[in-house]
Parts: C-alpha cells; sequence; structure tokens
C-alpha cells in the first residue's frame, strides 16, 4: 500500500537522506541552488538557511516541533524562501554560515539556522529554536526587513567582514626556525586539562578526538614522557570499556554525554570509527594491549557488517534515535537480557554492568565493562580463554535479539574524504596485524571512490544512486592523497603513488593561496560563495590543512621533491603562534611538526623477502621512521640501485648517513637500537 503524504516539496528529488527526510515537511523547503536565490531575489525575501544531518537529534527534534507544524510552516513560507542543507553534502556552505552564527551568538551546533540576504550576506542565525521563540524570530526579521532594509544591509555587511576574516593566516616568517620548545610550552599547558581518573578532558561531553591522541602517544614516545603515555593509555581504557563503546555490535559513538564515557550520543559517524580504528592499531602496536587489538577488530567488524555498501565502500552514518527516541537500539532491559540469555545472564550482569553501574534511566541499562579481561577473570574465578569464549557467544545472542529491533537511520551517501579516513584505518589495522581482509577492504573501497568519484581528474564529494554531488574539498583531496600513501607503502604499488602525486599537483593547482602559504578549503573553479575559507584547527577530524601539509611532507620524503618539503615548512611556520596557543585544537600539526624536528630516519627494504621483513618490523612502535619496502627493481630515488639479485638487503640511514646494509631483521634492529 502506497504512503500518501499531505505535503512534497522540491526536496523529494533529492538524494541525501537527510533532505529527504524533510520532503513532506509543510514547509515549502529548496535545496540550495539557483532556483531559490532567483525566487528570494524576484520577490525581495530573506531567504532561511537550515543546516543539519541525518544523525543529529536536535535536528530531528526541531524538525517534529517546527518544521511538521502547519502554522509556522504557513509563516516561514509566506515570508521566507527556505533551504535545506545537509552540511556532510556541503561543509563549505556549513562552515560560512556556522561561522556568522559563531560571531553573533558565541557558539554553534546543528541545527544550524541563519537568516541570509538573497545575494547570500548572513543576519541573523541560531541553532535550536523551540517553536514560540521560532515563530517570534520569524516575524520579527520579517517585518524588520520590511521596515528597515538599509539598517539590515549595513549589518549583512559588517557580518560579512567578519565571517571573512576568521581564520585568516598572516604569511609566515620565511627567516623564523621551527624547534622544539612551541610543542614543549603548548603540551605543558595541555597537561592541565588532562582527567587523569577517567581519561580524556576535564570536561563533559567528552570526544574521542583521536588525533590528540595519536599525537600524545607519538610525544609521550620521543620524549620518554611517562605522564602522558600514562593519560593516553588510560583514555583508552575508559573508552574502549565504556559505553561510548558499542559492547553488543561493536563501533564508537560519537560523544559520551557524560565525565565517564558511560552515556553516549548513540550516532555512529564513519569519520569516527576510520580514525579510532587507526588509533587503537597503533596503540597496540605500542602497547601489546590485547584490549586495543580486540577494540580495532571489533570495529572493522561493525564496519563490515553496517556500514559497508554492496560495490565496497563505506556509508557515511548511523542515526542516534528509532522509532523516535535516542538510543533505543541499542539499550535494555533487564528482562530483556534475562529472556534473551538464560543461564548466561548472571555472567552477562556482571561482565556488562546491568546493574547500577550500567543504568541509565527509565529501566534501561547501557552494556559497559569496568575492567579487563584479565581483571574479570581474576575477580569472578574464571579462566580468561573459557571466559572470552562464553563472552562472545553471550554478545552473538544479544546481537542476534538486537538485530530484531527497528534500525535507526542509515545514512548511505558516500563521502570521498570520511572513506578515505577509514581506507588508512584498514590499512593501518593491516599493517600492523598482518591479516589480509583489511588490506582487501581499503584497497576496494579506494577502487569504488577513484573509479565513481573521480571524473576528468576531479575529485567529487559525495556520490549517491549513480549521482555525484558538489566539487571535491580540500579534505576529500588531502584525505584520499594521504590513504593513497599509505595504500602505497603497505603494499609497494606504485599506482597509488602515482595517484596520490596527480591529487597533490591539483590541488596545489586550484586551491593553493601563495600569500599565506595555505590551502583555501574549496577550489578556484568551484562555486564561489561568500567568502573563501581555510581550514586550520584539528577537531573531530583533523584540518584538511594539515593534513594537506602531512601528505606534502610524505611525497617529499618518498621522492626526495624539496618542492614538498618548501611548502609544508611554510604551512608550519604559519602555525606557530596558534599551535603555542591551545595544542589539542593543532595536534596534527604538532605530530607534523615533531616528525620534522626529530632525526631523520629511514629504512629501506629491498628484495625478495622485503615483505615479510616489512611486518615483522612493524610489531614495533617506530612513529619517527619511514619504513618502505620494495620486491622488485623501482624508479623511486629510495630504491634506486639498491636491489640484489636473490637477497633481501635492508638500508637504515639517519640523517641523509646510511649504516652498513645487512640481511636480516635482528641486525637491523641492532641499528636502530630497539630493544626486542
Amino acid at each position: 500500500m502506497q504512503n500518501h503524504h499531505l505535503h512534497t516539496n522540491r526536496l523529494i528529488h533529492e538524494t541525501s537522506p537527510y533532505l529527504l527526510q524533510h520532503a513532506h515537511n509543510p514547509v515549502e523547503w529548496y535545496p540550495w541552488g539557483e532556483e531559490a536565490f532567483f525566487k528570494a531575489k524576484s520577490e525581495n525575501k530573506l531567504i532561511l538557511i537550515s543546516v543539519g544531518y541525518s544523525s543529529c537529534h536536535w535536528c530531528h527534534v526541531m524538525e517534529r516541533e517546527c518544521f511538521e507544524n502547519e502554522d509556522i510552516a504557513a509563516i516561514m513560507n509566506e515570508n521566507f524562501v527556505c533551504i535545506k542543507v545537509d552540511r556532510e553534502e556541503r561543509p563549505d556552505i556549513d562552515r560560512i554560515y556556522m561561522d556568522a552564527v559563531q560571531l553573533m551568538t558565541g557558539s554553534g551546533g546543528w541545527p544550524l539556522n541563519c537568516f541570509i540576504l538573497p545575494d547570500g550576506r548572513p543576519i541573523y542565525g541560531g541553532t535550536y529554536f523551540p517553536p514560540k521563540n521560532w515563530a517570534g524570530v520569524l516575524m520579527q526579521l520579517s517585518n524588520l526587513y520590511r521596515q528597515n532594509p538599509a539598517k539590515v544591509n549595513q549589518y549583512a555587511n559588517e557580518l560579512t567582514q567578519g565571517v571573512k576574516a576568521m581564520e585568516t593566516v598572516v604569511p609566515s616568517n620565511a627567516n623564523a626556525e621551527l624547534d622544539t620548545t612551541v610543542l614543549e610550552k603548548s603540551v605543558q599547558k595541555w597537561k592541565l586539562y588532562f582527567d587523569n581518573e577517567e581519561g580524556g578532558h576535564k570536561k563533559a561531553p567528552k570526544f574521542p578526538l583521536p588525533n590528540n591522541y595519536l599525537f600524545l602517544m607519538q610525544y609521550a614516545h620521543l620524549t620518554n614522557d611517562s605522564e602522558i603515555s600514562r593519560h593516553v593509555f588510560l583514555t583508552l581504557d575508559k573508552m574502549a570499556l565504556g559505553g561510548i563503546f558499542d559492547q553488543i555490535g561493536g563501533g564508537f559513538t560519537r560523544y559520551s554525554t557524560d565525565m565517564l564515557w558511560k552515556v553516549p550520543h548513540f550516532e555512529k559517524m564513519l569519520y569516527d570509527n576510520g580514525q579510532l580504528l587507526s588509533l587503537y592499531a597503533l596503540a597496540y602496536q605500542k602497547s601489546k594491549n590485547e584490549l586495543y587489538k580486540e577494540t580495532a577488530y571489533s570495529i572493522a567488524t561493525f564496519i563490515e557488517r553496517e556500514m559497508t555498501s554492496p560495490e565496497g565502500a563505506f556509508y557515511s552514518a548511523i542515526d542516534a534515535d528509532s522509532e523516535g527516541e535516542e538510543g533505543k537500539y541499542y539499550i535494555w532491559k533487564i528482562n530483556e537480557v534475562k529472556e534473551v540469555l538464560g543461564d548466561d545472564f548472571e555472567l552477562a550482569k556482571n561482565y556488562f554492568n546491568f546493574n547500577e553501574h550500567g543504568y541509565w534511566e527509565h529501566g534501561n541499562y547501557i552494556p559497559l565493562r569496568k575492567i579487563t579481561d584479565d581483571e574479570f577473570a581474576k575477580q569472578y574465578h574464571i579462566d580468561v580463554k573459557t571466559l572470552k569464549i562464553k563472552v562472545e557467544k553471550i554478545k552473538e545472542k544479544l546481537l542476534a535479539e538486537r538485530q530484531k529491533r527497528v534500525y535507526p537511520l542509515l545514512d548511505d551517501k558516500i563521502l570521498a574524504s570520511w572513506n578515505a579516513l577509514m581506507i588508512k584505518g584498514l590499512v593501518d589495522t593491516y599493517k600492523i596485524f598482518n591479516e589480509k581482509r583489511f588490506l582487501d577492504a581499503a584497497k576496494k573501497a579506494n577502487t569504488f571512490i577513484c573509479d565513481n568519484l573521480i571524473n576528468e581528474g576531479v575529485l567529487y564529494h559525495s556520490f549517491k544512486n549513480g549521482k555525484l554531488g558538489a566539487n571535491g574539498f580540500l579534505e576529500d583531496y588531502a584525505f584520499l592523497a594521504d590513504a593513497l600513501i599509505s595504500l602505497f607503502e603497505v603494499t609497494a604499488d606504485k599506482k597509488y603513488l602515482d595517484k596520490a602525486v596527480e591529487l597533490s599537483k591539483y590541488t596545489i593547482q586550484h586551491f593553493y593561496d601563495d600569500k599565506s602559504g595555505m590551502f583555501f578549503y574549496t577550489a578556484d573553479n568551484a562555486e564561489q560563495l561568500i567568502a573563501r575559507k581555510m581550514e586550520l584547527t584539528d577537531n573531530v577530524t583533523p584540518a584538511s590543512n594539515s593534513v594537506m601539509a602531512s601528505v606534502l611532507y610524505r611525497l617529499y620524503r618518498l621522492m626526495d621533491n624539496t618542492f614538498y618539503y618548501e611548502k609544508t615548512i611554510k604551512m608550519l611556520k604559519a602555525m606557530q603562534e596558534f599551535i603555542q596557543g591551545y595544542g589539542s585544537a593543532y595536534s596534527n600539526w604538532m605530530m607534523l611538526q615533531q616528525q620534522i624536528l626529530n632525526l631523520k630516519k629511514e629504512l629501506v627494504i629491498c628484495g625478495n623477502k622485503a615483505k615479510e621483513y616489512y611486518h615483522q618490523l612493524q610489531q614495533y612502535y617506530l612513529p619517527d621512521t619511514l619504513v618502505v619496502f620494495t620486491e622488485k627493481e623501482s624508479d623511486l630515488p629510495l630504491f634506486k640501485e639498491r636491489i640484489k639479485e636473490g637477497k633481501t638487503i635492508m638500508y637504515y640511514c639517519v640523517n641523509n648517513a646510511c649504516q652498513m646494509p645487512v640481511e636480516n631483521v635482528e641486525e637491523v634492529l641492532k641499528q636502530m637500537r630497539i630493544n626486542e
């Protein structure tokens, strides 16, 4: 039987799951495009830009309270041209109007609602509005624009100038020297905000922020800082054991609403899980903590089961809500657990804390752990191996039961940048655990992106139902180039490096700003908005400029091309004042800077056993060493004249001075002064 909707608007022709959610609102929504702006100009109306995304809980609330309200919709339709934007499809639009709202209100978030003139200049905005407030704002703005357009225009001018000025980089001092003092000062300030009881930052909500911990782990290793090392591993333990991690089905949710990593905001994002896959794999490489290996495998299994398309690309997000309730898919009542598990209930109750520790609200429990398997086995007098087998069976039963529930909305669009983060996560996991399925998944996703989202040399940001979205942003080019370099390093297949070089050349040609030495977020041949922004701050994903700087440095190391090195150094010099001020917002920059300032180390493995030796060396955490291999002749400078027929030889060099070539791993470990 067909669904009959009272209202249908222009969003019905879109592919974005978020936009389609609003296709039957009584609001006459337009997608972003010429039609909406033409209507606003011809009728001299203000435009409402309303930005959200499919898994945003408060976006759903405002839709239910305001955009499905016939009376409020009538006010919106009569006085405004209303445009709905999926922030994941158009982060460039979101960035500009988010900056405007932050300038006006001092804060931002989603849903983002910004009122603009027909030429795109912002005049007023905010985030979530309850119905009564929203109706009042609509009437006040409509009246003001009719009665005093000159005042509105003046304010739009001032606000637009403010938006353009945000994130403007002063060109770096070419004579400045990069040194470790900036990093040390930044880290000392950062330490003041460590929560050394529960891990993470000393505030709620708590976000995983994987890039912070990738940097801190590297910094602790290279400076022998045991305090930072303890903090990093405490944080990773607490996250992996807490409610923020889906203990039954795997994968991390977006953040914890409290200080304990207990109550999650239940949405699951591809970008978080891709980066956390890298983090936990590398943390295992450093610590050999089995919890980290299990967490990495669990993330990968979840992604394969729930967020991978039949073609091998990765979906964007899973909503927090199902049946209109946040977290309903993931939480449990005691009687449900008893019914599903029978005799295994007592073990599950203690292991997953279906008790006062795991209690949330309204008789519901969030599965979480307080202690590791080793600690649990000791406390409950059970063999660890037996415990793991029993827990796996319990998880299988609970997962099977959970899968009978109404599944949250899946945002199944394919984003180039987020896919690249997951590809890199899988590559890191393969590199460390040498399990082919991880590499196969990474290769398959990369093939899909390169075959479907690159057209005549141009990378596109999104793909859905055979349709390409907007031209790629800097994050797409930078993240994909980064993932391609990682693929090259673990496969020695030069096609990946060649593609990374091709993307980087395009990026320099179309995104680079000669004045600042930075890259714009949008290309010079893309749609021109009211401002052309630069992304400098590392957040839940690293800043696209910091990743691009890292890509250029990696290309310099692999290809011995100082052109790339000079651009990297210019970018870093421009960031020194920012880095010193607030480290956690510039952790990817800091990670790159520390690698550059550390001794330049490289280990090149050439010969028929090169791949085998490469994986043996991945038992060791070597964040300051470029490790590459080849099994055949290569024109890359690193490999030239180093292949000797019938032999596998390792060349270890520090600051361009090489040790004696050696033919076994034990000898090279001695040269590297690594204690086995």
